[in-house]
């Protein structure tokens, strides 16, 4: 589906029917990267909305772009699409924009499930990597983009073993716009620092960390599911910062488990 939200032209999957659950994708990815847990939530009874976000996969782009501003695209998604209350979960960069919806609107949600994702900001050293990525993407395009990132959201053993997955992967970011990726580029720099937010935050979580992402490190995982009131950790071995695609039955299954918990 496409459809004008908050101003522009927003794309987004709606599939299934029950409890509504709002998968929000990284960077620079897009919504087809919850292909297995969309099949695998849609058959255990569960409505599932993975959006693109602004400037990414089949979404317009805009000059303006952050986290919060994100937040806002899907707050006003939920509102297009009649949705009062939802479960939301974030992968890495889509975890940045979870906390900014917990932060505006955290009666919107059910439960939270934090995917290799981690809740401080930028540093300095993060801030100049950022600064000089959106320089290439601004004179050259996607390419430099890709090899940066494709090269660091598998662990080793996909690297050497599936390539054909890393190929797949590898032509969603080089298909994103260089204006999605130098918004969300300036939006990773630019994040507030989330850390103070999470003992604040009273609902049901389920943080999932991959003790093999050179992305971010499993110590984040794990910093954020002790300083979450009502969170459980969920490691999976061997896992990259793609863990959803690398590790997909075990993902599935971590998510159900959780999810069943909610309705009993």
């Amino acid at each position: 589906m496409i459809d004008k939200v908050n101003g522009l032209r927003l794309a987004w999957d709606d599939a299934g029917s029950g409890l509504p659950i709002l998968l929000i994708h990284g960077f620079p990815l897009c919504r087809t990267m919850w292909r297995p847990q969309v099949e695998a939530l849609v058959a255990a009874g569960y409505r599932v909305i993975t959006p693109d976000l602004r400037g990414f996969g089949e979404s317009e782009g805009a000059e303006e772009a952050s986290m919060e501003i994100f937040a806002d695209d899907l707050l006003a998604l939920l509102d297009h699409l009649g949705i009062e209350k939802a479960v939301v979960g974030g992968m890495s960069m889509g975890g940045y924009v979870l906390l900014n919806l917990l932060k505006q609107a955290p009666e919107r949600f059910a439960a939270a499930l934090f995917i290799v994702t981690r809740a401080g900001g930028e540093d300095a050293a993060g801030r100049d990597k950022r600064n000089q990525l959106a320089t290439l993407a601004r004179e050259v395009g996607a390419a430099p983009i890709a090899d940066a990132f494709s090269s660091a959201v598998f662990a080793e053993t996909v690297m050497n073993e599936r390539p054909q997955l890393v190929a797949e992967v590898r032509g969603w970011m080089e298909q994103t716009s260089p204006q999605g990726l130098i918004g969300g580029l300036m939006a990773i720099r630019d994040r507030d620092d989330s850390s103070n937010l999470l003992p604040n935050l009273h609902l049901p979580a389920l943080v999932i960390g991959a003790d093999a992402d050179n992305a971010i490190p499993l110590a984040e995982s794990q910093k954020l599911a002790a300083a979450l009131p009502q969170a459980s950790l969920v490691t999976l071995v061997g896992g990259g910062h793609m863990v959803n695609l690398e590790q997909p039955e075990p993902f599935n299954q971590a998510l159900l488990e959780f999810l069943t918990t909610l309705s009993s």
